[in-house]
């Protein structure tokens, strides 16, 4: 993780600034002429860099297009993999955290399977004197916490199965005031959590549940996560290219686990509950079958058509165990359907449901500067899940229409109609493996994580 302190002025050998469409932002003494700006190839295009002599250093000169975005701006800086002075228009504690964020979110995410893994970084970042001294300590406990959780989902299956997955969110939680209970196939079957079991039966790495409790007091809000650690298809087995980033598919749960420590670490006056639905969903004699009839937590029958359509199984009984609460709101985030990613592409999540919620999430996203879509919840389209033998089917075969949309209509059917819900697809965006963007890395990315402490932070003012 990089170190930052914060300066009245830098004598670091290396200084990063920002050139804007109108010129360079930073009005200081090292700003560059004009030529000296051409001489060098500095350009004012997003995500530039340029570095011009500057005595015994060099001044690395940042593009950052019409105007400034200090996220942006840090996470390039933060890309140079090296040690900079950092001289930006930061002029409030607003500025300041979103500078920093770039800074500590935007860099390479370390791997322990790689030998030249993210270097550490130090950045004195130039401020007023009225910003000297600020703490700025608990931003970067919840910048590390995503960087952390970056890195499990970037973990291959064969190290980040269920159970380890659990024991990492009990280590994880040592020390902070967040109650960590798992529950093992035993404690889920006498739970009647048939969704998460029906997906773990095909692996020999059984499924987990773990529970996660912080009461801040005040509102209350469950969080519900996807945690499919590897994802197959089961019997209804996808191609091998298919499987490619499938260590992904439990980015939901990791998420879930991010926020709730994070929300800990703030010590936001607000009650959090998640839920980390955790299963390998494998093909095996033991898997489930397609055309098979589970029954979830509430006593629902779901007839699964498809195997590959396992997510929504496993959230229907997290679902049904957050709606149990009663709380204030029930958020479920996952990387739930590949029509996300047909409708939305790979950077923006989608979000529906019903309630406040719904808006909340867009409000925090938009706080967060994370790209957040509102989808609709059509009403027509529930019925493309009728089952003749079940109370609902998982999918409706050969169905290629708001595949996005009847995944959230799934499960809607185990959230109360009157209950406050958004659910966040982020299939897209949950994984990059492009070129790195704002403050995303290659990989995980950790996507909505912030958005959702930002909205745990609104309800606790």
């Amino acid at each position: 993780m990089s170190r930052i302190s914060l300066v009245a002025s830098t004598s670091s050998p290396l200084i990063a600034i920002p050139f804007a469409t109108a010129g360079v932002i930073a009005s200081n003494e090292h700003s560059p002429s004009t030529s000296q700006l051409e001489l060098y190839g500095a350009k004012a295009k997003l995500g530039t860099v340029a570095k011009l002599p500057l005595g015994q250093g060099a001044l690395m000169v940042i593009g950052v297009g019409d105007s400034i975005d200090l996220r942006e701006f840090g996470a390039t800086v933060a890309r140079e993999n090296a040690s900079a002075g950092v001289i930006a228009p930061v002029a409030t504690r607003e500025d300041l955290n979103k500078l920093i964020e770039g800074l500590l979110l935007g860099g390479k995410t370390p791997s322990r399977y790689k030998k030249d893994s993210a270097p550490t970084s130090n950045f004195e970042v130039v401020v007023p004197a009225e910003l000297i001294g600020t703490d700025f300590s608990a931003l970067e406990d919840v910048c590390a916490q995503i960087v952390s959780i970056r890195e499990v989902i970037n973990m291959p299956a064969n190290d980040m199965y269920p159970e380890a997955l659990a024991q990492f969110a009990k280590e994880s939680a040592a020390g902070l005031p967040v109650e960590v209970e798992i529950w093992d196939e035993n404690r889920l079957a006498q739970e009647r959590c048939g969704g998460i079991l029906s997906v773990g039966k095909g692996s020999v790495r059984p499924p987990r549940l773990v529970k996660l409790s912080y009461r801040g007091g005040g509102k209350h809000i469950a969080l519900v996560g996807k945690g499919i650690t590897f994802d197959t298809g089961g019997l209804s087995l996808k191609p091998a290219e298919g499987m490619v980033g499938m260590k992904y598919d439990m980015a939901g749960s990791a998420s879930v686990l991010a926020v709730v420590l994070g929300v800990a670490r703030l010590g936001l006056k607000i009650d959090v509950t998640g839920f980390m639905c955790l299963a390998e969903n494998m093909p095996s004699g033991s898997a489930t079958r397609p055309g098979d009839v589970i029954t979830i937590r509430n006593g629902k029958t779901v007839e699964v058509l498809n195997t590959d359509a396992e997510g929504r199984l496993v959230l229907a009984d997290g679902l049904t165990l957050a709606s149990e609460l009663k709380p204030d709101h029930i958020i479920d985030i996952a990387t739930l359907t590949g029509a996300a990613t047909i409708a939305l592409g790979n950077r923006y999540a989608g979000v529906m449901g019903h309630g406040a919620a719904v808006d909340l999430c867009l409000d925090g996203a938009k706080q967060a500067g994370e790209l957040l879509w509102p989808m609709p919840l059509p009403v027509e389209l529930r019925t493309i899940l009728d089952s003749e033998i079940a109370d609902i089917a998982n999918v409706k075969i050969g169905n290629r229409a708001g595949g996005m949309l009847v995944g959230g209509q799934f499960l809607a059917d185990f959230v109360p109609a009157d209950q406050s819900w958004a659910h966040l697809d982020i299939a897209g965006p949950a994984n990059n493996d492009a070129a790195p963007y704002s403050v995303i890395p290659k990989g995980a990315s950790g996507v909505m994580i912030r958005s959702l402490i930002a909205v745990a932070q609104q309800l606790s003012q």
